[in-house]
């Protein structure tokens, strides 16, 4: 195939836009012609890898053996890959009756951030960016094993985003990572761009409500799931790896387990466990105790609740369920609110309303300390993806014990403990708590 009909098949194919530049270099006894966008592809990089080299040297089979060995170049395959690797920031070189790609890629979000979901105290602080070679090379710092492997494939049938898969190959379990595999090669998706796009992804049904991924932006976490023979995704542009699979242990881990003693891991451990079950069974215990069994109290606390509720004109259940809202609301407000103002408006909202709702007796102040405290447990919960799930669980037992009392409480644990019993993460149960790295 002539270089010509490459060309010209390229330049039908590749619509002229404002960002496409074609140049044509000569020089004596030579001509190239270069072909990139030029926002997506870094021009310093072309001046030093392409122009001045092409100036520089006289001979023109000197020059094109120097762009045969230059390790950013690469040779031509097809025009359908010439085309892909155009749009993604690889500039084309037309040279000698030959075609070569010189990676140019402009990396925009390359710069190591500190983390900002997964906040320890002790260890490291640096967190996945948005570039991919910079993400693997975090953990190739950490992680420097001759069996690491990373494969790459595309997701997303516009974006054709670049996926890497990294696996430990002596540790890896191979039927967990041929289910890895096809379920990546499943996922229908136009446009992929991050790997929390694969939470509702990994069941057929599209309806689970626990996730059975775990979404984590800290390569410290990401490279001790790797010794422990876990998989890997990493998005390009997207500050967060992806752990496959995962259990409920997984989800309720912490960093800060194993840069703290024995004792201290395993107390921080315990406390999250007990914000897990008061933030699912807070509110729906209110209730329960407060509507149908009220004689579970001591006689004063049980008189202490009911003066506290004197003013409220409705049942509980009404109170519980309009502070429960305004609380998902303040919630929902401090994520999308600017961070110069997003905490002191919260901060300031939720103090007045809550006093306001109490002095015009729409709520009790003991339903205050509920709703607060339940808000503070689910916060305890490290992963915020699996908090979430927890926020909409609670609403499910609420809703029997609303008609079941203490009995739709106990009903509603039992319910959801046989859902997750019935969930698995790529082949492994995910309510096993055998003892594995975090």
């Amino acid at each position: 195939m002539s270089i010509h009909h490459v060309k010209e098949a390229l330049k039908a194919k590749i619509p002229k836009a404002e960002d496409l530049v074609i140049k044509e270099l000569q020089a004596t006894g030579k001509h190239l012609e270069v072909m990139y966008f030029k926002t997506i592809s870094d021009e310093a990089q072309l001046q030093t890898y392409l122009i001045k080299p092409f100036y520089e040297i006289s001979d023109p089979d000197q020059f094109l053996a120097y762009l045969q060995s230059h390790p950013k170049v690469k040779s031509f395959e097809s025009e359908e890959k010439l085309q892909e690797e155009l749009i993604r920031g690889m500039s084309i070189l037309f040279f000698q009756e030959k075609v070569f790609l010189l990676d140019v890629k402009l990396e925009k979000n390359n710069a190591v951030s500190d983390t900002s979901a997964e906040i320890t105290i002790l260890g490291p602080q640096s967190g996945f960016s948005e570039s991919l070679p910079t993400n693997i090379g975090l953990i190739r710092q950490r992680y420097p094993e001759e069996t690491l492997m990373i494969e790459s494939t595309n997701i997303g049938s516009i974006s054709k985003t670049a996926v890497n898969i990294l696996y430990d190959s002596k540790k890896v379990d191979k039927d967990v990572l041929k289910q890895v595999k096809d379920f990546l090669s499943a996922v229908e998706i136009e446009m992929f761009q991050s790997g929390e796009q694969l939470l509702d992804f990994t069941k057929k049904s599209h309806r689970v409500l626990f996730p059975t991924i775990m979404v984590t932006e800290r390569p410290d976490r990401t490279v001790i799931n790797i010794a422990a023979g876990k998989i890997i995704l990493l998005v390009s542009g997207s500050p967060f790896a992806v752990l496959m699979p995962t259990v409920l242990k997984d989800q309720m881990a912490s960093m800060a387990d194993i840069y703290q003693t024995y004792w201290i891991g395993k107390f921080l451990l315990l406390l999250r466990y007990i914000g897990l079950f008061t933030t699912i069974t807070l509110p729906a215990l209110y209730v329960a105790l407060v509507s149908y069994n009220p004689e579970v109290f001591r006689v004063q606390l049980a008189l202490s609740v009911a003066g506290s509720r004197h003013a409220v004109p409705y049942p509980s259940f009404v109170e519980v369920i309009l502070m429960l809202i305004m609380m998902e609301l303040l919630m929902e407000a401090s994520i999308r609110l600017p961070k110069a103002i997003g905490p002191t408006a919260t901060t300031v909202g939720g103090l007045i309303l809550g006093q306001a709702a109490t002095e015009a007796g729409l709520v009790s102040t003991i339903m205050i300390i509920i709703v607060s405290l339940g808000a503070i447990s689910n916060f305890v919960i490290p992963i915020s993806t699996f908090s979430f799930a927890i926020r909409v669980s609670k609403y499910f037992i609420l809703l029997l014990s609303i008609f079941y009392g203490l009995v739709g409480v106990i009903l509603g644990l039992f319910i959801l403990l046989a859902y997750m019993v019935s969930l698995d993460s790529f082949g492994k149960p995910y309510l096993t708590f055998r003892e594995e790295k975090i």
